[in-house]
């Protein structure tokens, strides 16, 4: 986790985006890159553009990207982490672009980091949207950090993780995007809700693979109660999780959008940070 893109917007859940980063990025001394963000032109609709998105115009769009830069670097300087430099090599910040980049943009370029952290989708205007979490998810072939729209209060992201662990490909996927922060863990769960897995390996046998490469890990076998979204956030609560690890997806996209699902649910409720993967 040595390269973190954070795409920068001037949404409800800034603040706790950048403190998530910066969580990571003290935790493995990581360089931390900022870019301006904004929808992809063909998406500017009402329903999904924050309140200061009515005009398209360049000159405005290189505006709010110097407004973006402003609120990037004021959060840097004031927790006196150092600009990056020829000389650089451990915590350190910089930025890129001097116009905001669309939706499309973010997933093509996150695919030279090692993650990209995002505020948890709201439905809310002036919220982060789910335009851009998709974007990161389907299009980087990187895994996907989602920070909290109601700030992350614990000091620590990392010491005691929660994989959901439904035997998916999807979630094996997010889980190898996790490695390095599970060997830095204390503690990792490989929780298995009992009535939602798919055919796989066993929760179990994923535990005794991660203890292989020295991770701590503990297969926990739980029942749900409500939904399956509901059941993970539960259970990742009462385990004292800091993180939690969820494949993005593992029944079809648009059966979420119309039945819902546990990634759907997640991405609307968690109160903790969340790294997904597809």
């Amino acid at each position: 986790m040595k390269n973190i893109l954070v795409p920068v917007e001037l949404h409800s859940s800034l603040d706790s985006v950048l403190d998530t980063a910066l969580l990571v990025a003290e935790r493995f001394e990581s360089y931390v890159e900022g870019m301006p963000l904004g929808p992809d032109l063909p998406d500017l609709v009402a329903f999904d553009m924050p309140v200061s998105w009515t005009v398209a115009d360049q000159n405005t769009w290189r505006e709010m990207a110097d407004e973006d830069r402003r609120r990037f670097e004021a959060y840097m300087a004031a927790r006196s982490v150092p600009p990056h430099g020829p000389a650089s090599s451990g915590l350190s910040w910089g930025w890129a672009g001097e116009s905001s980049l669309g939706d499309s943009q973010v997933g093509s370029y996150g695919r030279i980091f090692d993650v990209t952290v995002l505020g948890r989708p709201s439905s809310e205007r002036g919220g982060p949207r789910m335009a851009t979490a998709e974007a990161a998810l389907f299009e980087s072939g990187r895994p996907v950090l989602l920070a909290p729209p109601s700030g992350y209060r614990k000091a620590t992201l990392g010491d005691t993780i929660v994989i959901a662990w439904n035997q998916s490909m999807e979630t094996a996927r997010a889980t190898r995007g996790a490695h390095l922060m599970m060997l830095r863990a204390k503690k990792v769960y490989v929780l298995t809700i009992k009535e939602w897995i798919v055919d796989g390996p066993t929760g179990e046998q994923m535990a005794e693979r991660l203890r292989n490469h020295g991770i701590p890990a503990e297969a926990v076998s739980r029942s749900g109660r409500g939904s399956q979204g509901e059941a993970i956030l539960e259970h990742a609560a009462s385990l004292g999780a800091d993180l939690l690890i969820k494949g993005a997806y593992t029944s079809s996209r648009l059966r979420q959008m119309i039945f819902g699902g546990a990634t759907s649910h997640i991405l609307a409720k968690a109160t903790l940070p969340v790294l997904m993967a597809t």
